[in-house]
């Protein structure tokens, strides 16, 4: 089992109260802050016991409907906690409810079942648009006033789901020209999907193995992710195995959070193309603090999903090791949206990738759909036609990135200092860079981008080259 988060950034934060008084009083803080996460918490205590409903602890039996009767018992109820007596008990998508506390004690693991069909299949978004999914294994849907705790663990059992994707992706669907929809139909379960909910509490828990995304707060207000260590390298490295991914979703926080992934870890999203468009529901007032970022590809990740927009995002004192990229903004030329009004500050970073990545083209052959000769547009799934529908006029597809900070940074190890690639129609805006220290074997580029504001930049690259500036204008670097 890790070791809690706070435990690696106890010498951290330490050297970060001493640097504060050097450079505290550059400090902004958000006025809105101090108003995010759960405003309320189930209360009663009565206590109903999965065993007492049949449930068995031996890692075999499915215990799906035990789990559920134990919890929808509890709301009857007017709420409670959910409990189970110690062992591991292997289960299917649960369904969490309002003023119900769901406790995985010290002594309990809770296993995903590996059998797809044990997955409810829901209305949800999945990858920026809306389709019929697997529930997660743990789901909060509709809901007030919840929680999950404890100091147990949540093994997700995600390893035949990477399997599967890979298997699907590389022998059937590149071949035929469908990378861009591979990722929608090789059907993968998440390990926690917060939607449509207001005033849950995650807290606590040890996640390992996701099959898919980790934790997914969708269209939510008030949600608080506290001490969470997610550690999904286990047995290998998994495609599309998330941290945690904040979608169209506001007044969240996260804190305490320890995360090994092999793809974003904080990653906030708002909706993909046409479909994200349509939704049109940003993802803002998001306050990420005191975590840790290990292996995945961004501490701190802003897309690729932008259309609903993403703004006023806070996130303060982080760590990370091993990570691909410290700050990564992604996009694409159907996406849409705005990014702005985002602040990074007091992180401290070694064997990085790239420090500030950001790419309004990333990733063209899954970014942009194209159906293949051979298929007929009324014979293709649903989800399908969702994809390849345009966006008019194309000029909504273009998205906006401005007013993004990065405050107090300190890299080392890194492969890249800089990769900004903007548009020619659509220029990276009023970037700041305040008291940044980057070590890097390559200083980096930057296309399309004006009006940086550059405060105690230091950079020391390996073969001592500048950053290479093209289509810039007033960036002194």
């Amino acid at each position: 089992m890790m070791k809690p988060a706070y435990i690696f950034l106890l010498p951290f934060f330490i050297t970060l109260l001493g640097f504060s008084t050097v450079v505290g009083q550059h400090a902004i803080f958000p006025d809105w802050h101090t108003k995010v996460g759960a405003q309320s918490k189930p209360s009663k205590t009565k206590e109903f016991v999965v065993n007492d409903y049949g449930g068995q602890h031996d890692g075999i039996t499915l215990n799906t409907e035990a789990i559920q009767a134990a919890i929808d018992d509890c709301a009857k109820a007017g709420g409670g906690i959910v409990r189970f007596q110690p062992g591991s008990y292997l289960t299917g998508s649960i369904f969490v409810k309002s003023n119900v506390h769901l406790i995985i004690d010290s002594n309990v693991t809770l296993l995903g079942s590996q059998d797809i069909h044990d997955y409810m299949v829901i209305d949800t978004r999945v990858a920026g648009i809306e389709m019929e999914w697997p529930a997660a294994l743990i789901n909060v849907l509709n809901q007030e006033n919840a929680a999950i705790s404890g100091t147990g663990l949540i093994h997700a059992q995600g390893k035949p789901f990477w399997e599967q994707y890979w298997r699907m992706r590389t022998e059937e669907y590149e071949p035929k020209g469908l990378r861009w929809i591979v990722d929608y139909d090789a059907r993968r379960p998440r390990t926690i999907l917060v939607s449509n909910a207001k005033n849950v509490t995650l807290k606590g828990l040890e996640i390992q193995q996701a099959g898919f995304w980790t934790v997914q707060v969708l269209y939510s207000t008030y949600i608080t992710i506290d001490g969470l260590t997610i550690n999904n390298n286990v047995d290998g490295h998994g495609p599309s195995t998330d941290g945690i991914d904040i979608d169209s979703s506001s007044w969240i926080l996260v804190q305490h959070t320890d995360i090994d992934c092999n793809d974003d870890n904080f990653c906030i999203k708002a909706g993909r193309d046409a479909d994200g468009l349509r939704v049109n529901r940003p993802a803002e007032y998001i306050v990420i603090r005191d975590c840790f970022a290990r292996r995945g590809a961004g501490l701190l990740t802003l897309g690729s999903e932008t259309s609903g927009g993403i703004r006023h995002v806070y996130a303060t004192n982080i760590q990370g090791s091993g990570t691909k990229n410290c700050l990564n903004i992604k996009s694409a030329t159907t996406r849409g949206g705005t990014v702005e009004h985002i602040v990074l500050e007091n992180v401290k970073m070694d064997s990085v990738g790239v420090v500030l990545q950001v790419n309004m083209n990333w990733n063209p052959s899954y970014s942009y759909s194209k159906l293949p000769e051979g298929y007929h547009y009324n014979e293709i799934p649903k989800h399908w036609k969702t994809l390849l529908q345009p966006v008019e006029p194309a000029e909504r597809g273009i998205p906006i990135f401005r007013n993004i900070t990065m405050r107090n940074i300190q890299i080392k190890g890194a492969n890249r200092a800089i990769n900004v690639e903007g548009l020619p129609s659509s220029w990276v805006e009023q970037i700041t860079l305040q008291n940044v220290s980057i070590q890097a074997k390559e200083a980096g580029k930057i296309r399309y981008s004006k009006n940086w504001e550059v405060l105690d930049f230091k950079l020391d690259v390996k073969d001592g080259s500048p950053v290479e500036k093209r289509h810039t204008a007033n960036i002194s670097l």
